[in-house]
């Protein structure tokens, strides 16, 4: 029997998360070739410089590196294309009103399999500031020597 929550992140982007504040999320779908699909299932995907940008009216994934299939032929796709996002009117609409906001961006967080589908998470950012960063930081090792001192008071 089928799980409720068939969801597998296969990559995230990591440096976003530190870069930026994230504050709404959208799923879109891509237009893959199948050895690009084929190298996503694997986890091949380089997210790190990764966009996303409204033009023409369609929303487009820039510097997503997905590596060449190792098993395809001459065939094989360009790991640095454009690809194409599929989202609904409202949603490309309301992530080209928010990246035009000053000082908003369109970033992707990561890329997951949703019951079979190869699915991105669109973040509308805005960039941190060095002291958030540190601020941040800050408050990740306090929170990881208080779960320390925790495990080691219950033993």
């Amino acid at each position: 029997m089928a799980s409720g929550k068939e969801e597998k992140v296969l990559v995230t982007n990591r440096s976003a998360f530190h870069d930026y504040h994230i504050s709404d999320k959208y799923e879109a779908g891509m237009m893959l070739t199948g050895t690009e699909v084929k190298s996503v299932l694997e986890g091949k995907v380089q997210l790190k410089d990764s966009y996303v940008a409204v033009r023409d009216d369609e929303a487009w994934l820039f510097n997503a590196h997905i590596s060449p299939y190792s098993h395809g032929n001459r065939m094989n796709h360009d790991p640095m294309r454009t690809r194409k996002l599929l989202l609904h009117r409202r949603e490309i609409d309301r992530l080209a009103e928010a990246a035009s906001q000053d000082g908003m961006t369109l970033i992707a967080t990561r890329v997951y399999l949703n019951h079979g589908r190869i699915k991105l998470e669109v973040g509308v950012a805005r960039g941190k500031k060095l002291y958030d960063k540190r601020e941040t930081e800050l408050r990740r090792t306090i929170d990881r020597e208080t779960r320390a001192q925790l495990k080691e008071r219950s033993r």
